[in-house]
């Protein structure tokens, strides 16, 4: 089989980060990739793709199984973010019940430094739990999954930043939704503290640039941080860029060419 007969590479690209964004431009423009981007579908203002989309779940486990078989995908890209436990650990079980190759793309934690006033969790809610009972001005970057969580802490003035544009519940009488996709830089987010006068910074430790201007601008105005650690997802093959996941396909679709797949 020569190279105008062979089937194109299928992958499936388990979405939704910046890094899975640059990684679908990518492979827009790879000869002989055909690549579907896979979105949860918890943001209604998703990014445009070069790449077809499906937006919602599989159905778990066996759901995300059957998909792969059916559909003759070759091998799967999770982008996913950090704190996507559940999709990645199905994505995990299910590539290996359809044998399919599987890669993720992880990217580091955000460490501390000398500066930071870091107070660790295991949960959103161990966070929110741990604001003290004195009402204060909380700067919440926990995502719009957590805005009900903070109905357990309802007398302090909350600044929540989200991607999609919402109402605050109302056991929240005091709260700010502020709409907005990252980049976020330091500096706007220094002056943002600033104008709210900010006490406090609830987030979960993604990783990454985009989001990271809220760590430094607490660091500046030495604010503590409710940061949430990590879940724990299984055992997997990882990369921590983009340009890596890039490397890791060419690779397996220059061999899969050799063999005349």
């Amino acid at each position: 089989m020569d190279a105008t007969t062979q089937k194109p590479l299928k992958l499936l690209l388990l979405g939704g980060t910046s890094e899975a964004t640059r990684l679908a431009k990518a492979l827009a423009q790879m000869p002989g990739v055909a690549a579907v981007l896979s979105l949860a579908g918890r943001t209604s203002k998703a990014a445009p793709s070069p790449v077809p989309v499906r937006v919602g779940g599989f159905g778990g486990v066996d759901g995300l199984a059957h998909y792969l078989v059916q559909n003759g995908v070759d091998i799967v890209i999770d982008a996913t973010h950090p704190f996507a436990a559940q999709i990645s650990n199905n994505a995990i079980a299910a590539c290996t019940k359809a044998k399919v190759p599987l890669l993720a793309i992880e990217r580091p934690p955000w460490q501390r430094t000398d500066r930071d006033i870091w107070i660790e969790h295991a949960t959103v809610e161990d966070a929110i739990a741990a604001l003290p009972d004195a009402p204060s001005t909380v700067f919440s970057a926990l995502g719009r999954s957590a805005i009900p969580l903070l109905c357990a802490k309802p007398q302090h003035r909350y600044v929540i930043r989200v991607v999609d544009p919402s109402a605050p519940p109302a056991e929240l009488p005091e709260a700010v939704i502020i709409s907005a996709r990252g980049p976020f830089r330091t500096e706007d987010d220094i002056a943002l503290f600033r104008e709210y006068r900010i006490a406090r910074v609830l987030a979960k430790n993604s990783g990454g640039d985009a989001a990271y201007s809220k760590i430094a601008a607490a660091r500046a105005l030495q604010l503590p941080v409710h940061i949430v650690k990590r879940p724990d997802i299984a055992k997997r093959h990882t990369v921590t860029t983009s340009d890596e996941a890039l490397s890791w396909i060419a690779h397996h679709h220059a061999t899969r060419t050799k063999r005349g797949v």
